[in-house]
């Protein structure tokens, strides 16, 4: 995998069964996968597998809880603050990093929409970004200005959904799309 946070959390077992079974996802795909792919690729009985996780979405609801808990912090966080040009650009700023964090998540997530739409996470992930919409949204201002908000959290993800295809370092990807966030976002206060 790419994304070195998985790398660190290697050790014990049910990470192991995560990291494993998201690989397994991104290559043949969530529906394709079987738990017992899942402990052949572990070489592991599916008994020591089913020990952890009765099924793959239990794996993948794991997976989703310990990626986004930084997100779930970061709302918490900028819902105690006053809502100012500077709290956003930070929410901008902490949110990419999560994202980079969790890449080959969004990437799953990203590639399995359908499914996605099926499990219980996606009305989590719905709930999670309108509420970073809220936060990030002027209250007063032109329309365009509140569009201006919205977009600057959209090109967030386009940095980490869309343009992972582009030629270069995912990493000057993502500074890439965080300037432009930040640009969008600052121009919105500017002409409020």
């Amino acid at each position: 995998m790419s994304s070195s946070s998985p790398q660190q959390r290697r050790g014990n077992t049910g990470q192991r069964i995560q990291d494993v079974a998201l690989e397994l996802f991104a290559e043949q795909g969530y529906e394709k996968t079987s738990l017992r792919e899942i402990a052949e690729r572990l070489e592991v009985t599916k008994a020591a597998l089913y020990y952890h996780f009765k099924t793959k979405e239990d794996i993948i609801i794991s997976i989703f809880d310990d990626v986004t808990r930084p997100i779930d912090e970061l709302i918490e966080w900028a819902e105690q603050q006053p809502r100012t040009l500077e709290m956003k650009r930070e929410v901008l700023r902490r949110y990419s990093e999560a994202m980079a964090g969790g890449a080959s998540l969004y990437r799953f997530m990203q590639e399995n929409q359908a499914t996605m739409r099926e499990l219980s996470i996606g009305e989590t992930v719905k709930k999670r970004l309108f509420a970073l919409v809220e936060l990030l949204r002027t209250e007063d201002g032109p329309l365009t200005n509140q569009v201006r908000c919205v977009s600057a959290l959209f090109t967030l993800h386009a940095g980490m959904m869309f343009l992972q295809h582009v030629e270069g370092d995912p990493e000057e990807t993502r500074q890439a799309a965080l300037e432009v966030a930040t640009d969008l976002i600052t121009q919105a206060h500017q002409e409020v």
